[in-house]
């Protein structure tokens, strides 16, 4: 029951600096909401109250400029097509493996797709994302495979 109130606290702390209300209706509605969320997490019993259990440590610090480095090439890429009058795209869906051994990395690798422009993971299903890519370019980008083999060595598991 401890970790409920811990939730509640937790959430009434973060409302309340997020919101920066004092009008008695909005708090009233964030109280409500608060009270919601934590009825809500009991019944699903989503409250575990250990700790994470997956970590990136210190792989983190090599990949997060390279992909702030991918996003921004991806961003000039993507208005170079805007740019143009004739708008040369070709969209297509792809489907490409996820080599990574946990959720965790799954989720992760989606993510960086869908972060760099021209591109968007639609599905993660059985090991395999469905990703809408932009142009060719970005598509054969994924399909080369060389954010899924920095996400997963991201994970430990290379």
């Amino acid at each position: 029951m401890q970790r409920y109130v811990v939730l509640a606290v937790s959430l009434t702390v973060v409302w309340g600096l997020w919101s920066g209300h004092t009008e008695p209706m909005i708090l009233a509605f964030g109280a409500l909401s608060i009270a919601l969320t934590t009825w809500y997490a009991v019944r699903m019993d989503r409250v575990d109250g250990g700790a994470a259990k997956y970590s990136f440590g210190i792989r983190i610090i090599g990949y997060a400029p390279w992909l702030a480095w991918e996003i921004v090439k991806s961003n000039w890429d993507v208005a170079k097509i805007i740019l143009t009058p004739s708008l040369p795209i070709s969209p297509r869906l792809i489907r490409v493996p996820g080599s990574q051994q946990t959720d965790l990395g799954l989720v992760t690798y989606a993510n960086s797709i869908t972060l760099t422009p021209g591109t968007i993971t639609c599905d993660v299903r059985d090991g395999f994302l469905l990703v809408h890519a932009l142009t060719a370019e970005s598509a054969a980008g994924v399909e080369s495979g060389e954010m899924d083999a920095r996400v997963t060595a991201l994970e430990g598991a290379a």
